[in-house]
């Protein structure tokens, strides 16, 4: 046969260049939006890579609608591996549609979520995707106001019920957790849930004392902290855990990322997973099934989570009607070698 062809576009996304290339997708878009703060390495290799899979541009037919044929994912961070899996779910539907997609990354800061709102109204942005830690009252009214479309995905609280919103069923993710280890046989399960205003980690430690209540064990204050859903508010929050007079046979982490951080603090203690002390994650990222011992967690569709905001979005534009306008998917329990009964 003779050579290779280049990978279809359609299976290449600017977040799996951005993964090979080791840079950021903002830095991706510059490339290809022919930027020119852009080391000239980096340049080359992103344009390397770009030809290698056969990336094209969507093509954008021509309409008479006021707004253009762009989508907005407006995301706090986009430096770990959970954003990226809602980055790419969003992008492969904007693509099927051949629509172009602008990325902007808050990073928490007020002044850049303003600069994003003027710069969206001004670009002519079709609608807008928000994965914000939080979306302001004034904020959600300026959206309205202006008539512009826009989905939530997870944000701090369960927005209004005329808000578009997706998330996942972290309630049932976290009572599919501890019950899988009070099966194993532990009794003393501690949990690190994420910043504690936050709708999904209330759910998923509201799920974890709902577990612990239906097998007739008290929810002990002691073994529920919070943090972050970062390695180092893991560790903290283990190490804290650990040091407990009756420590936990068992620590159920509201992330992967913290997860990492509960085995270092296992492992700073000289002990071992899982014969130790058994551990349950969140999210189900690619790194957990290569962790060691490998993750036990629990699955967030986060790709999934991502499309189907953007889907969401594209009906709210195409003038359809929602059936509802909450829509959670379905988390699922992932067995694997970081979870066993409790040492004798």
């Amino acid at each position: 046969m003779g050579g290779t062809s280049a990978a279809p576009a359609s299976r290449c996304t600017l977040a799996t260049i951005a993964r090979e290339a080791n840079v950021s997708v903002p830095t991706v878009s510059k490339v290809l939006n022919g930027h020119s703060d852009v080391a000239p390495t980096t340049r080359a290799q992103v344009e390397r890579l770009l030809t290698l899979h056969g990336y094209q541009r969507p093509r954008v037919p021509r309409r008479t609608s006021r707004r253009g044929d762009l989508l907005d994912l407006v995301i706090n961070e986009l430096d770990s591996a959970w954003a990226l899996e809602i980055l790419t779910g969003v992008e492969e539907v904007a693509e099927e549609v051949n629509m172009s997609l602008v990325v902007s990354a808050v990073h928490n800061r007020a002044s850049l979520t303003r600069r994003w709102l003027d710069s969206l109204i001004s670009r002519g942005s079709q609608g807008a995707i928000l994965v914000l830690s939080e979306l302001a009252e004034e904020q959600r009214a300026e959206l309205s106001r202006r008539t512009l479309p826009f989905v939530v995905v997870d944000g701090v609280s369960l927005p209004p019920p005329e808000v578009p919103s997706v998330g996942a069923t972290n309630f049932g993710g976290g009572y599919a957790a501890t019950e899988h280890l009070l099966a194993l046989g532990h009794r003393r399960i501690g949990v690190i849930g994420g910043p504690e205003q936050m709708l999904c980690t209330r759910a998923r430690v509201a799920g974890y004392r709902a577990a612990l209540e239906a097998a007739g064990l008290p929810a002990c204050r002691e073994l529920v902290r919070y943090g972050d859903f970062h390695h180092s508010g893991g560790l903290a929050a283990a190490q804290r855990l650990l040091a407990l007079p009756e420590p936990p046979t068992a620590i159920f982490a509201g992330s992967d990322q913290q997860a990492t951080g509960v085995y270092e603090a296992v492992r700073q203690i000289g002990r071992s997973i899982p014969h130790d002390v058994s551990v349950v994650g969140f999210d189900d990222l690619n790194f957990a099934q290569w962790t060691a011992p490998p993750l036990t967690t629990v699955r967030q569709p986060l790709r999934e989570m991502g499309g189907t905001a953007a889907r969401t979005l594209l009906r709210i534009i195409g003038g359809q009607r929602l059936d509802t306008h909450r829509i959670e998917l379905a988390t699922t329990l992932v067995r694997r070698e970081s979870t066993a009964p409790p040492p004798a």
